[in-house]
């Protein structure tokens, strides 16, 4: 063979180990830990965040405009029936209380004038010196003097009533949860100047899913399925009974306001955060696996059953019906005695091969050599 047939046939054979492809590599044999699916009780408790209120909680304001020159209270505090809490420039209510005042001492005088006249043209009618329509215009000047009186008194006790509407007091025991009014403003009539929350009943207030609104309502009627846990006190639970559901949802997030009421409230405060357990009624012959078996595809739910006779693994689709703890609660789907893996769910394909995980410290202990004592002789 001549040499440019031995180049020709390296270049050749060069050329063909170049176009040649590598075979993939194969996948690694993955170690899956896996349960056993078998019937269960489903059931456990529910909790959502909650906010401590008052049940009744009045907006307080004056009841005349005015300039506010002081205000006594502060957010927080304590206060008593009867307590001032806010006053108003009186100087003009007390001058048109004054006006009022010498209104009614101008109807008394010219009542009691018109009264001693017609005493006297009555003595006259009765002697016969005067006639009959001389004494009807005495005794009707007399009836509208009486009438101005009555008018006048009427007014004088309304411009009191406004006198004393400068002061602001508490109708009833409370705490001043806020304030919306500060020393120097000029209010209108009905302004809001605070807010104070009466001693007595306490509610917990907290939002329900539109999902969830038929079962709280239906478990509303059982006692004992509500109770209140304070914020960081994970052992001291209230027992609660649902007073109210909102009848419509609220505009902004979509859920219904609960109120549940917990009588006085012990030692919880106003504003407090607390917890609202709500105890599920349990669910016989109902399937749970771990929260870490289920893998979200193409909008449902799924988890990987294992074939124990090839070692392969599929996909399953799955019916959640809900949680219970850190469990999943199946509805349908599943069959007792089907292995599902639990864990690295987002890393296995359909058909991939995989053996069971073995853990190691167990594994060790199982294989460690059994040491027999040794006799000293």
């Amino acid at each position: 063979m001549s040499r440019t047939e031995l180049l020709a046939l390296g270049l050749l054979s060069m050329f063909a180990a170049g176009c040649a492809r590598e075979a993939p590599p194969s996948e690694p044999l993955r170690a899956v830990r896996t349960v056993t699916v078998s019937a269960s009780e489903a059931g456990g408790s529910a909790e959502f965040a909650a906010e401590v209120r008052a049940r009744t909680e009045t907006r307080l304001s004056f009841r005349v405009g005015g300039k506010l020159v002081q205000r006594l209270v502060e957010p927080g505090q304590q206060v008593k029936a009867g307590q001032l809490l806010a006053s108003l420039d009186p100087q003009d209510l007390r001058l048109g209380q004054d006006s009022a005042r010498a209104a009614l001492a101008a109807a008394q005088s010219s009542h009691a004038l018109a009264a001693a006249d017609f005493k006297r043209f009555k003595e006259l009618y009765d002697q016969g010196f005067i006639g009959a329509a001389e004494f009807e215009r005495r005794e009707a000047a007399m009836k509208s003097a009486q009438a101005q009186l009555d008018q006048a008194r009427a007014q004088a006790a309304v411009q009191g009533n406004q006198a004393a509407y400068s002061s602001l007091r508490a109708d009833v025991a409370g705490v001043v949860t806020s304030v919306d009014a500060e020393p120097g403003m000029v209010l209108a009539a009905g302004a809001p100047v605070l807010r104070l929350a009466h001693d007595g009943p306490r509610d917990v207030v907290f939002a329900v899913p539109e999902d969830q609104v038929a079962a709280i309502q239906a478990l509303a009627a059982t006692p004992g399925r509500f109770k209140v846990r304070p914020w960081g006190d994970a052992q001291a639970l209230l027992p609660a009974t649902i007073r109210e559901v909102s009848a419509a949802a609220d505009p902004v997030t979509r859920t219904f306001q609960v109120k549940a009421d917990i009588g006085s409230g012990g030692s919880l405060r106003l504003g407090q955060t607390a917890t609202v357990v709500v105890d599920l009624p349990r669910t016989v012959g109902v399937t749970k696996l771990p929260l870490s078996a289920l893998k979200e595809e193409k909008g449902a739910s799924h988890v990987w059953l294992v074939d124990p006779a090839t070692m392969t693994v599929q996909l399953q689709a799955v019916d959640v019906l809900g949680a219970d703890g850190n469990d999943a609660v199946i509805g349908a789907g599943l069959s007792p005695g089907q292995v599902v893996v639990t864990a690295g769910v987002h890393v296995l394909t359909p058909g991939q091969k995989v053996k069971f995980y073995v853990d190691p410290t167990l594994a060790s202990a199982a294989t460690a050599p059994t040491l027999s004592p040794v006799r000293v002789k």
